[in-house]
């Protein structure tokens, strides 16, 4: 009897030496499900906090608890063999300090048995970055528009529009490559900006709303696959679920009420005897 053998995963040295090369594909992953559907086409699969959003129906991903990503992150790992598991740092679990930072992380990574974990890289956040490298965390940033941010901006903005902004972005970019991180994601950005920190720094840019400029691309899974009425400027639907689970419902509930499910097929009969395979067939 053949013996199953794991494909070998992807790890950050196998993202990081992408720089330049083969784009790298990255998707949402929330459930073990949805990781299994999608690891063989994927690279690399976030647990985002965007899960607040869009399985936990939160305004925003301020929200999110370190117990949720740690939940959906053991979830993905299920179902997910090949791809790079990385799980984000929600709001207020590596703001305070690079020591609370490696404690959150830690956990993450133990608990889950992810990869590595994603950070937004705010104006303070380099340090922090250097701190978990430095102590054996892969840690992916993520510049230009940061959801964590929204209370700050507003909104949710894209970046870079004036000059100061421009340099801002630019300057978190370069201080995140230079703290170690492996790869940084560059969210919501012009072209010609996510063209010129994808040219200044080391690590590989991972590109959402910020053009084919960059070494890779992600989306949120259920934005690209249509489950929602609305979506981002920057989402290609490859997909229209939402349309498709609508109507499945809508044909179970006439059934339902029609009294046409379920039939004969999909009932048990007490008494009726269990065919053995093979059995009659003789006869």
């Amino acid at each position: 009897m053949s013996k199953h053998v794991a494909a070998k995963r992807l790890a950050a040295p196998d993202i990081a030496s992408r720089k330049g090369g083969e784009p790298i594909v990255c998707l949402t992953a929330y459930t073990a499900p949805m990781a299994a559907l999608l690891d063989p086409h994927c690279d690399l699969l976030l647990v985002g906090d965007s899960v607040g959003m869009v399985v936990h129906g939160l305004p925003n991903t301020v929200g999110v608890t370190l117990d949720m990503m740690i939940l959906h992150g053991q979830a993905v790992m299920r179902g997910a063999e090949r791809a790079m598991v990385v799980v984000d740092m929600p709001f207020g679990s590596y703001e305070a300090g690079p020591e609370t930072a490696y404690a959150n992380a830690a956990r993450i990574l133990k608990e889950t048995g992810c990869q590595a974990v994603k950070v937004e890289s705010g104006p303070e956040v380099a340090a922090t970055v250097e701190y978990l490298v430095r102590r054996g965390i892969p840690v992916m940033g993520h510049v230009g528009l940061r959801p964590q941010a929204v209370n700050v901006d507003g909104g949710f903005r894209a970046k870079g529009r004036t000059q100061t902004e421009r340099e801002r972005v630019l300057a978190e970019a370069a201080a995140t490559d230079a703290a170690g991180a492996f790869a940084i994601v560059v969210e919501g950005v012009a072209e010609d900006l996510a063209a010129e920190i994808t040219t200044a720094v080391r690590a590989p840019t991972i590109g959402i709303g910020a053009s084919a400029a960059c070494d890779g691309q992600i989306l949120v899974t259920d934005d690209m696959l249509g489950l929602f009425d609305w979506t981002p400027k920057f989402v290609r639907r490859y997909a229209d679920l939402r349309t498709a689970v609508s109507t499945a419902a809508a044909g179970y509930a006439a059934d339902v009420r029609a009294r046409t499910f379920p039939a004969a097929a999909e009932t048990y009969a007490l008494g009726a005897k269990r065919r053995v395979a093979g059995a009659g067939d003789a006869e």
